[in-house]
């Protein structure tokens, strides 16, 4: 066995663990605040718990090496995922219910359980890209190629995913939740590929599977705990996609669990774009 295999838990991955099982049994014999907490509460246990696994197999993981940006991306979790509220107005696939009925606790409420999205999705493609054996990037190695100016590829794919954005303001309808779901891809990656960033056609122009095949892996296991996680909450978000709408697992349509791996490469093209704008330290690659 490897040696970074026989590493064991750090201590921060274990009280992450503890945190999980703690709040999950709380919320199932429904004590408080893990009745109406359960989701920021049994996310951020995760996030420890993961990010203890990540270190155990690579010794590196964003809390050891990386907390400045880690720091970072939880706050630029908050507004990212807002993006998504803005167009469920718009679409109406989704609502809150057993909110807490004053301003401040609601806000908390949000504010906390947002930031635990993007970091969940990297954390969950990190484990998933040392499960499968890829070696970890060189950190501050976060540039991809650059696209030709030649190359129409660019242009098509950020019109595209203008236009699959612009759609659903345009003409609302709850059947518009695809163009949500991709349109950042489209719209973005070639944009951070143009800037030198990590980037998905980066990748792919070197040949490259592995980043998008972590980040689809990712989003789907979130996706999974998501909906497992917000069944059986007080405070919890309930569906009104009109998709095959009574074939559920847990509160989610069958056909709804497609987005979730698609929303992983939103969330990297997203996070790439505004680090690129907004964040002058040192950077972790993503997903690798």
């Amino acid at each position: 066995m490897a040696r970074s295999l026989m590493r064991r838990l750090p201590r921060y991955g274990l009280a992450g663990l503890i945190v999980m099982i703690v709040s999950e049994a709380g919320m199932l014999l429904r004590i408080e605040p893990f009745l109406s907490w359960h989701t920021p509460i049994v996310w951020t246990g995760y996030i420890l718990f993961v990010d203890g696994l990540v270190w155990s197999r690579r010794a590196s993981s964003w809390l050891t090496e990386s907390r400045a940006e880690f720091g970072f991306l939880a706050m630029a979790s908050v507004p990212l995922w807002l993006v998504f509220e803005f167009y469920n107005r718009f679409i109406q696939n989704w609502h809150y219910i057993n909110l807490p009925p004053h301003f401040a606790l609601r806000a908390l409420g949000y504010a906390w359980s947002f930031a635990t999205i993007w970091p969940a999705i990297f954390e969950t493609s990190e484990l998933v890209a040392s499960i499968r054996r890829e070696p970890l990037a060189r950190a501050g190695s976060h540039a991809g190629a650059v696209v030709s100016a030649s190359s129409r590829w660019p242009l098509v794919s950020m019109a595209g995913g203008a236009g699959m954005l612009i759609w659903p303001l345009v003409w609302p309808s709850p059947y518009l939740a695809a163009p949500i779901w991709l349109g950042f891809i489209f719209l973005l990656d070639p944009l951070n590929a143009r800037l030198g960033g990590e980037s998905l056609t980066g990748d792919y122009r070197q040949g490259r599977r592995g980043r998008t095949i972590n980040l689809l892996i990712a989003g789907l296991l979130c996706g999974v705990l998501w909906e497992f996680w917000n069944y059986w909450a007080r405070t919890k978000w309930i569906y009104t996609v009109p998709i095959l709408p009574n074939i559920r697992l847990f509160e989610m349509p069958l056909p709804g669990y497609l987005g979730f791996p698609a929303f992983a490469l939103e969330c990297f093209a997203m996070y790439v774009c505004a680090r690129r704008l907004l964040w002058r330290g040192r950077v972790r690659p993503i997903g690798l």
